[in-house]
């Protein structure tokens, strides 16, 4: 499974009917208006990398309201438990950070 979160511009006075249209994707699994540079936040996950890029490509930025589009992929297993987190210690020592 590959998550990702995308940040999107839409044309103003378009949020709203944007927001509807994107919560109708399939795939998108959350999408909220949000503050500051970007107008919408959206979750997708969808089954591997290629299907997250059509859906990004084709199904988000291939609507005419949509201007622009910041796509961050979700990356797992690097730091996801303490016992990871543990072993990082044994090889830095916590000094060695500001």
């Amino acid at each position: 499974m590959t998550t990702a979160f995308v940040l999107i511009n839409v044309e103003l006075g378009k949020e709203e009917d944007m927001l509807k249209v994107l919560r109708g994707i399939n795939g998108i699994k959350e999408a909220h208006f949000v503050y500051g540079p970007h107008d919408i936040v959206a979750k997708i996950e969808a089954e591997d990398s290629e299907t997250l890029k059509n859906i990004v490509t084709f199904k988000i930025r291939g609507l005419n309201e949509v201007q622009s589009t910041l796509t961050m992929t979700v990356i797992e297993g690097i730091l996801t438990s303490r016992a990871r987190v543990d072993d990082l210690d044994e090889e830095v020592e916590r000094d060695d950070f500001p």
